[in-house]
């Protein structure tokens, strides 16, 4: 609905302007943007090449600009609906992008930059709101039928309400978004124990019909080795993985090499393991990767991805695998791809680590992987901007590390809060006592459905397509008893339903939209 929203008052007003004689569509008209940095006529109320519509006074330039001298603002003392916009003609019909820098304050109804008139439907992508006052680069394509196109730059705001725009571009290509996933876990048992889900309209469904129906095309599905209560063993896989692949979704594979939860600050050997050396414990992840996926391609659901590791920041199989010592842990994770490729060799490696927001850490860590050898496809990382920073420090991330290192990026993780309040008796892992959110993003709602969408738009924007895409984390994990977090005690909660993307009552929340593809 907020798109369609925006879209419908960017052409409103677009429209108004030539009905009652304003600047003619036609204005300025190019092939490619004129002043995209507006720097030609320094501070002013009109910017060369441009037109505006709506409250004209709440757009100007003034400096301060992301490259350059000047930027362009939105502004009013009082509420004010505004379109800065500028349309190319000529064009050969075909896709294109237009990219923006942008920053905002926050608090608009409507905040968006957009492709308008193209030839076919309106698109528009949502300006982020940054907090922290740094500029993000965020993208929107379209495919132009008519030979022409509008670039539109919306702000529905109420008084005091911001935004900058500087370096606007528009270029041939489509910067789409093919990954837009959810890890879906915890799903298989919360059903067994007799979970159940309904859509925006209340119908009771599946989850993965409700997800699957808003636009989510890729599930990733965990195991461990030997939990104790069979949470996440493989026998739940193999069932999960036939419903992701009904549904027609890829499958992300993520082997955590663990009897229990492994992540930055734990990766417990399994206890049948615990005895073996270092070369015993590559005989046992090579064997134990090609088991666990031929298992998976002889039931006809062979993973498209495998991650090998969970968040191995520090290594995996402690002692002996950790980053200490990287050439064990080298020698550990190619044993595991071994095992993978051994059963599936077109599945795509990942290899994923947490805090997408830490760009010199995590290029470090994949140097090593690649000085030691390591053969991977996909950079994966965790991002939860509460724990991890601001989604700038996530550009610069995923931009650094696909760039050096040529392969696709992935956000293997993330999620957002849309309450704070707990649905169990279970304390929430992300609550107000422990975490300090990011104040672009109430925990509500629309709250969680905005920080979800943004997080989307900095992966597609990352240059050369190499945003591959993301995946929210336990998107299902809603409050069902005996499917909690702790393998060794059946009474625990989950701790995650306040960012699930399902409701107290089990209704899809507004989040599931942002799916859609882009």
């Amino acid at each position: 609905m907020r798109h369609l929203t925006a879209r419908a008052a960017c052409v409103s007003l677009l429209a108004a302007a030539a009905l009652l004689g304003g600047p003619a569509l036609t204005a300025h008209a190019a092939s490619t943007v004129t002043n995209g940095g507006f720097e030609a006529n320094g501070a002013t109320a009109t910017p060369t090449g441009w037109s505006t519509s709506g409250t004209s006074s709440a757009s100007y330039t003034e400096s301060g600009g992301h490259s350059g001298s000047y930027r362009l603002t939105h502004w009013a003392s009082s509420a004010y609906k505004v379109t800065t916009y500028q349309t190319l003609t000529g064009l050969t019909n075909g896709s294109y992008t237009l990219t923006a820098w942008v920053r905002s304050g926050g608090g608009q109804n409507t905040d968006t930059i957009g492709l308008i008139g193209c030839g076919g439907a309106d698109k528009t992508t949502a300006v982020p709101p940054m907090a922290d006052g740094k500029w993000v680069r965020i993208v929107v394509s379209t495919t132009v039928s008519n030979n022409q196109c509008t670039i539109g730059l919306y702000s529905d705001a109420n008084a005091g309400n911001w935004t900058n725009y500087d370096d606007i571009s528009f270029s041939s290509g489509y910067a789409s978004l093919p990954i837009r996933g959810g890890d879906v876990s915890s799903l298989e048992r919360g059903q067994e124990l007799g979970g159940v889900y309904y859509n925006s309209s209340g119908t009771k469904q599946t989850a993965l019909t409700v997800l699957g129906n808003a636009g989510m095309n890729y599930a990733r599905l965990r195991v461990w080795v030997n939990p104790a209560d069979g949470f996440n063993n493989e026998t739940e896989l193999l069932a999960m993985a036939k419903q992701v692949k009904a549904k027609g979704m890829g499958l992300l594979l993520d082997f955590h090499y663990s009897d229990t939860w492994a992540d930055p600050g734990k990766q417990a050997i399994p206890a049948a393991w615990t005895n073996d050396t270092l070369a015993q414990l590559e005989t046992q992840v090579t064997a134990y990767s090609k088991q666990v996926v031929s298992d998976l391609v002889a039931q006809g659901t062979t993973p498209d991805m495998v991650q090998v590791g969970n968040e191995i920041n520090g290594g995996m199989l402690w002692s002996l695998g950790s980053t200490s010592n990287w050439s064990n842990l080298a020698g550990l994770l190619k044993a595991g791809i071994s095992g993978v490729k051994a059963a599936a060799p077109n599945a795509k490696i990942m290899l994923h680590i947490a805090n997408g927001a830490a760009d010199a850490t995590a290029k470090a860590w994949y140097q090593n992987a690649v000085n030691y050898g390591v053969p991977f496809d996909v950079i994966g990382l965790s991002y939860y901007d509460y724990w991890h920073g601001p989604l700038d420090q996530l550009q610069t991330t995923l931009d650094d590390l696909a760039a050096t290192f040529s392969k696709p990026v992935v956000v293997a993780e993330t999620a957002y809060p849309w309450t704070m309040a707990n649905g169990d008796a279970e304390t929430n892992s992300v609550n107000s006592s422990n975490t300090t959110l990011d104040a672009g993003y109430a925990a509500s709602a629309a709250g969680q459905a905005a920080n979800f969408r943004d997080v989307q738009s900095i992966v597609q924007a990352v240059p050369n397509g190499r945003g591959w895409g993301a995946f929210y984390w336990e998107p299902t994990w809603t409050v069902v008893a005996g499917n909690g977090w702790d393998p060794t005690n059946a009474s625990s909660g989950d701790g995650w339903e306040n960012q699930a993307m399902f409701d107290f009552s089990d209704k899809a929340l507004p989040v599931v939209n942002e799916y859609a593809a882009r």
